[in-house]
């Protein structure tokens, strides 16, 4: 029985390390590219007040420039569509960490693009 125990233990320990090497050897791009897209909107419940911080906050740190009028974003113009499309712009700049699109609890990650005629989401 302990031999039995220790030959699995050598096997998992084999196993592991192997995966790791494999890890490395086919590089981290390929990895990545497995990765599912993933976008960052506003929650609809959020209020308007919260909406309008996280435009500000976003676009303090992202160049929010595809909501100005006339560029593809700004319609339809309403705080939920310009503080989704803010979050997101910093979300995918920030490097798509969960943490990225907390925005105090109000946003969300999703995994259906929510780009809609010219406006593409990044």
């Amino acid at each position: 029985m302990a031999k039995a125990m220790a030959a699995l233990s050598r096997l998992l320990l084999l196993l592991y390390l192997s995966s790791g090497i494999m890890s490395y050897l086919i590089g981290e791009d390929s990895v990545m590219a497995n990765e599912q897209k993933t976008w960052c909107v506003a929650k609809p419940s959020s209020d308007q007040a919260t909406l309008l911080a996280n435009i500000n906050y976003a676009c303090a740190h992202v160049d929010c420039q595809i909501l100005q009028k006339g560029c593809p974003c700004f319609s339809p113009d309403s705080l939920i569509n310009h503080a989704s499309i803010a979050m997101n712009l910093y979300y995918q700049c920030k490097g798509r960490n969960h943490w990225n699109c907390d925005f105090r609890n109000s946003g969300l990650v999703v995994v259906t693009d929510p780009s809609y005629s010219n406006c593409i989401y990044a």
